[in-house]
């Protein structure tokens, strides 16, 4: 499926100059779905209503309902279906409708869709991609504001990667779909109606490659998601204030992890600090946070911190804001680590 995408590609004409998330993915389904037949869109809503968040609006309508359509209110047998039908020979791209509506659909993503490839001793491809709504920052009620990255990261046999722009949530959308191995893409909702240049004809990197969004010398900020915005604003004041200078790296893929490029950043600035919103115990943070003082301690200025949501259960929406990491708990960490003796 690499080759449909580089004709897709060679043959989409000039790029679009500014597109919101919602429209990049929405466009990525449509033109996976024009360019393999294969290719099935699946979940709660999608079809006639075009989502919750109306990412797959018109598909139904372009393509047919059975190509693009509803489903039972059952997760599990969301899951449980795009395994049977990727046996079968298909490329199911089912919507689990929110973050927190994963859970009932744990067992079937870690005990089969991930496993399923390596138990028939790569006979079968699972190219399922499962689409999640993810993390928070609307301001939604229980269970509609979630970090699940650390679960799907640890789980051998899937892929994980996050958008933090239209272009790569185009971009990296394609890719996964035309991945053989089962892909985890977690939707950041709190960019879903930002806007950003989505160039259609030249791919953006693949899954396992992160990107320098901005240069610094002093302090490398690792993060991923909705929260680059949130990094490159912190980097934007620093440099305003004459502060320290950031080195934003956008990780894109959590699994697999393009630590080369995390290794580069922090060989140069000899400082680092993780922002994710998942809680700080055991979070995505942490592993980097260990593998960075594994591999670099002798390179390191300070120690590596993290600046994350906090270990309680997701906050009602009044409180999110306090809640979630922002500029100020960045910049506090930034401060520590330019402060270490």
């Amino acid at each position: 499926m690499t080759e449909i995408i580089e004709r897709a590609a060679s043959g989409a004409g000039p790029p679009d100059t500014s597109m919101t998330m919602v429209a990049a993915i929405n466009r990525s389904l449509h033109d996976a779905m024009a360019a393999d037949t294969r290719v099935l869109v699946f979940g709660e809503d999608v079809g006639a209503l075009g989502g919750v968040f109306r990412v797959t609006d018109g598909l139904s309508e372009t393509f047919g309902d059975s190509r693009c359509f509803d489903t039972p209110l059952s997760e599990s047998g969301i899951i449980g279906i795009a395994i049977g039908l990727a046996i079968r020979g298909f490329v199911p791209v089912p919507e689990l409708q929110f973050d927190g509506f994963s859970y009932p659909a744990f067992d079937q993503i870690v005990s089969h869709l991930a496993k399923y490839r390596m138990r028939t001793r790569g006979d079968i491809a699972m190219p399922v991609t499962v689409r999640i709504p993810s993390f928070g920052g609307i301001g939604a009620v229980e269970h509609h504001s979630e970090s699940t990255e650390t679960y799907w990261v640890h789980t051998a046999g899937l892929k994980v990667v996050t958008p933090a722009t239209p272009g790569d949530a185009y971009w990296l959308l394609r890719h996964a779909i035309a991945c053989p191995d089962p892909v985890m893409y977690l939707e950041p909702k709190r960019r879903y109606w930002t806007a950003g240049p989505v160039d259609l004809a030249t791919p953006a990197p693949p899954i396992g490659r992160a990107v320098i969004r901005r240069a610094g010398e002093d302090v490398t900020v690792l993060t991923y998601g909705g929260l680059v915005a949130t990094a490159m604003s912190a980097a934007a004041l620093a440099a305003e204030q004459q502060g320290p200078s950031l080195e934003v790296v956008d990780l894109r893929s959590l699994s697999p992890l393009d630590f080369a490029t995390v290794a580069d950043s922090v060989r140069r600035t000899g400082r680092a600090v993780v922002l994710h919103e998942g809680p700080r115990t055991l979070g995505f943070g942490a592993e980097l946070a260990a593998r960075i003082a594994e591999e670099m301690f002798y390179e390191l200025e300070a120690p590596v911190l993290r600046a994350t949501g906090f270990d309680t259960p997701y906050p009602p929406a009044r409180l999110e804001k306090a809640w979630l990491p922002g500029v100020d708990r960045l910049m506090d960490c930034v401060q520590r680590v330019m402060e270490a003796p």
